[in-house]
């Protein structure tokens, strides 16, 4: 089959690689569309590498190639001799990660019992830590990892469900966290600064207000106008950052409150420097965004002296349904249906073919008017 693979950092290539073999639990995906995600574009520039050997240490691209694509649908064409809840021709989305519900092993470990998926022992994940991703013709996953598509449900909507699975997971923790700010609580959430406006930040912003049903002001910074305009759309208020300065906009959006909750999203480090200005003694950060870089660690003192709650958001993880697939998928699915989450107004870039791929990375996601990119087969 044809995959677009990343043999070195910024160098990914479309060639034949081996089809998927099934096993008994498995089933065989025509991969019919993908989305390019944030952590797509730190491994195809070598910002970050999380295919690691036994000591934690990151295998090199040029050992390991890898295939990204976590976030897809498609299209069942053959399932092992043990799946019976699946057949050729069904339509659906899939968690890239496995678990030990996807191996039916048993007992669980300690995370998968406890719903947090992401963090299985035994962990592997489809297009990030060394398993081929969906960019590529054909992909075999665990039948219990595979969700059918709710009726009317197009391919592209089905691959944009994991991104907001993964809002979804971010959310629950920070909602778990013993922070002294809470929604609804005997000291309220009243301000909320979302840092960058690209997809994850335009989700956070739309799960605030139309999944939580938060009222208050939601700052949504961010340097690009087109992004920006989404999120006014969305129930934000904006905040240009190449035109005025961050501290003194939240300090005035806030009459000097600051924000009892900051969502970073934006993978820019300069915005730790500004945190100790705007965050509320004790508010809570979720820490969503990847591929930080040039920034020394020294610059954490500050934040740390405010004694805030840090929470660390990565995956879609959840717990499971009765039918052992994964749930923050399925509420995820359900709200996509629903059109309580809208995530294809902010798809700015769509290509037909794994050889057109490539410009995705290449050259659009550095222009202007890029927000995400979606890549569908027939």
């Amino acid at each position: 089959m044809k995959a677009a693979v990343l043999e070195n950092a910024e160098k990914m290539v479309v060639r034949d690689v081996p089809d998927p073999v099934i096993s008994p639990r498995e089933a065989l995906i025509r991969v019919r569309a993908v989305g390019v995600c944030g952590t797509d574009l730190h491994l195809f520039r070598g910002q970050g590498n999380y295919n690691l050997d036994s000591d934690g240490r990151p295998i090199p691209l040029s050992v390991h190639p890898q295939i990204l694509g976590h976030e897809f649908s498609g299209e069942v064409l053959d399932t092992g001799r043990e799946v019976k809840d699946l057949k050729p021709g069904d339509r659906v989305l899939c968690d890239q990660g496995r678990n030990c519900y996807s191996h039916g092993r048993t007992p669980l470990c300690s995370y998968c019992a406890s719903g947090d998926s992401h963090q299985c022992q035994y962990y592997a994940e489809h297009g990030i830590t060394g398993l081929p991703g969906a960019l590529a013709e054909y992909i075999a996953m665990p039948a219990l990892n595979c969700l059918k598509l709710p009726e009317g449900m197009g391919y592209d909507l089905g691959a944009l469900v994991e991104p907001l699975g993964c809002i979804l997971h971010s959310s629950d923790r920070a909602a778990r966290a013993e922070a002294r700010f809470r929604f609804g609580g005997p000291e309220p959430i009243r301000n909320i600064l979302i840092c960058g406006a690209g997809p994850a930040g335009l989700l956070f912003l739309q799960y605030l207000r139309s999944v939580q049903h938060f009222e208050g002001l939601i700052l949504i910074s961010d340097i690009r106008e087109r992004n920006l305009d989404l999120a006014r759309q969305f129930g934000g208020t904006a905040l240009n950052v190449s035109k005025r300065n961050l501290v003194e906009a939240v300090h005035e959006a806030t009459s000097g409150e600051r924000v009892q909750y900051l969502i970073e999203s934006c993978g820019n480090p300069a915005v730790f420097e500004q945190i100790p200005a705007i965050l509320s003694k004790q508010g809570t950060i979720l820490l969503y965004g990847h591929g930080h870089k040039g920034r020394d660690i020294g610059v954490w003192g500050n934040i740390l002296f405010l004694e805030p709650a840090l929470v660390a958001g990565v995956g879609a993880s959840g717990g499971f349904d009765q039918d052992g697939r994964p749930s923050t998928y399925r509420r995820a699915c359900d709200l996509v249906a629903a059109k309580t989450v809208q995530p294809l107004p902010f798809v700015t870039h769509r290509y037909t073919a794994l050889s057109e791929i490539h410009t995705a990375f290449d050259h659009d996601c550095v222009r202007e008017e890029y927000i995400k990119a979606l890549l569908t087969l027939n």
